[in-house]
């Protein structure tokens, strides 16, 4: 291979300033283009288009440098078909051949034939031939910023000293153009992560309940990151972690998913700190499953005070980028937001649950001191009257009318041990279920009528069980909240027939409030569709329970 000349000012020979004035108006075209946006991504299929116009090659490509200094974190280019991109299969990272030796040593670089060249290690299948080679640096504020490549000049001819010159002065105002759409899309990028931030404080102000918070948090945090799941994670009571919102683009049965505490990465987690994954694909520290199908993964605690909240997971599809420093820097920054959402959702759930203590303890009271004492009371009246009675039907009458009472009286008795029983006493469902009914009877200011339909709590699982009692605190908040309701009926049976054949459990919450105006907010509903269809189920509306049909059915069922 013929030495290439070294790199440096155009010799002076004749007919040289003709060239050179015939392609200064073309450089100057070619750098009003290249900063003429602010829109990163473009910017750099502009640089390679206007460098491949301007040397009259045939590809142009900008390697764009790791933030390690090892590899290619991004690959642009010009002159090569999409179909041919994905036979080839995969972009160079940088790490050997000719571009792994430019990033270790970012001086021009001109070639004749780069085949030729012992730094080179060929060319993938189906990549087209290249023969002639311009390598420049582009530097950002005096660092590195990539490399600009150019091959194959059209009319075969090898890449000469004007060449070089040329796409210099180019690789400097790109290293300029480069740094403005940097700082700007930085600026972007902040002001994106804080609006997210505010929805999320702003969900949680808003007085919705905690489901709608965390949905807003995997929601946001999906969005802001450019990923292809937002997915909150909180600590489980049997140990790990539990799936408790996902934003994906497509229904997930991961949803009340437990992640034992085994998990390395789990236990990185619950210590507090943050774990970053380049390639789900291979990292070792990742188990068989879904979660091998994605590439870079952020995942972050979320902490506050010392204390580990819950977990934040922002998974990219296979072949994206992993998250760079700024992004890492701006996911932690809301993630630090959304476990003080998380806080402030706890301290207002314990302040909720204290006032439905402090009420049960009241209801208690009253029972056992007013309400059996009278009932006591009217039972000896109705004895002594018995007792002077001298008519048989009226002594029978009155008799059984004492012992409706003694009945009565032991149910209240019952009522109020129940009452006084700590809420977190490990439970089935078919006591989950009351619970709920009896917190709720506080706000509506009513007990909801309840029935059960076979045996609930030998028949329904787990994750299933979660989700069912999830759904029905959702649908009797919607009923406080936004229907008005004066009576609520709930029903719960384990002896429903799914849609599709299948044995499964309904719920149904059915009450005689105002129904659901159009245009309302609908998000506690999206709650219910998505915790269905999470394992396997359905979630639908029907008519209320007021004589003209007035109010709202909620038709909640899984499959056990």
């Amino acid at each position: 291979m013929p030495p290439a000349p070294p790199p440096g000012p155009p010799p002076h020979r004749a007919g040289a300033s003709a060239e050179l004035l015939a392609r200064v108006p073309k450089l100057l075209d070619a750098v009003r283009s290249v900063g003429s946006g602010l829109e990163l991504h473009s910017t750099l299929h502009r640089i390679c288009e206007t460098a491949a116009d301007l040397a009259n090659a045939r590809y142009a490509a900008i390697g764009v440098v790791g933030e390690d200094g090892d590899g290619l974190a991004d690959f642009v280019h010009h002159g090569v078909d999409d179909a041919t991109v994905r036979r080839i299969g995969h972009l160079p990272d940088g790490h050997t051949g000719l571009l792994g030796a430019l990033i270790r040593d970012p001086e021009p670089v001109r070639l004749t034939d780069l085949r030729e060249d012992p730094r080179a290690c060929g060319f993938p299948e189906h990549h087209p031939p290249m023969r002639s080679f311009l390598g420049v640096p582009i530097r950002v504020q005096g660092e590195v910023y990539g490399n600009l490549y150019l091959t194959d000049k059209h009319a075969g001819e090898p890449f000469n000293d004007y060449d070089l010159a040329m796409v210099r002065v180019l690789a400097t105002e790109a290293g300029i153009a480069i740094g403005n759409a940097r700082l700007y899309e930085a600026a972007q990028q902040r002001e994106r992560w804080v609006d997210g931030s505010v929805a999320v404080t702003t969900a949680l102000l808003s007085g919705g309940d905690v489901d709608d918070a965390l949905q807003v948090v995997a929601d946001q945090a999906r969005r802001l990151s450019g990923a292809a799941a937002g997915i909150v994670l909180l600590p489980a009571d049997e140990g790990g972690l539990e799936v408790a919102a996902v934003a994906a683009e497509r229904p997930t049965k991961a949803l009340g998913m437990l992640i034992p505490s085994e998990n390395g990465i789990v236990a990185e987690l619950l210590a507090g700190r943050s774990v970053f994954v380049d390639d789900a694909a291979t990292d070792p520290r990742l188990e068989a499953g879904p979660v091998r199908a994605y590439g870079p993964i952020m995942l972050l605690p979320l902490c506050r005070d010392g204390r580990v909240l819950g977990s934040l997971v922002m998974p990219r599809a296979r072949g994206e980028r992993p998250f760079t420093k700024a992004e890492r820097a701006l996911g932690d920054r809301f993630a630090s937001q959304a476990a003080l959402a998380l806080m402030m959702a706890d301290a207002q759930r314990d302040r909720e649950r204290l006032a439905v203590y402090e009420d049960r303890d009241r209801i208690a009271r009253d029972l056992h001191d007013l309400v059996i004492q009278r009932l006591f009371a009217t039972g000896m009246m109705l004895e002594s009257a018995q007792r002077r009675s001298v008519v048989p039907e009226v002594r029978d009458g009155v008799g059984g009318a004492v012992d409706e009472l003694d009945v009565t009286i032991q149910e209240i008795r019952s009522a109020v041990f129940a009452l006084r029983q700590p809420a977190e006493t490990p439970a089935g469902l078919r006591t989950q279920v009351l619970r709920e009914i009896t917190m709720a009877a506080v706000p509506l200011g009513f007990t909801p009528a309840h029935r059960f339909v076979g045996p609930v709590d030998t028949t329904v699982g787990e994750l299933t069980g979660k989700n069912l009692i999830a759904a029905l605190r959702e649908a009797l908040s919607n009923a406080f909240r936004h229907a008005h309701a004066t009576r609520i009926e709930v029903v719960v049976d384990v002896t429903a027939t799914l849609p599709d054949g299948r044995r499964g459990v309904r719920l149904t919450v059915a009450d005689d409030g105002v129904g659901i105006p159009e245009g309302g907010r609908r998000s506690g509903l999206h709650n219910l569709e998505r915790r269905a269809e999470s394992i396997g189920g359905t979630s639908r509306l029907g008519p209320g329970i007021r004589a003209d049909g007035a109010g709202t059915t909620v038709l909640w069922e899984a499959p056990y």
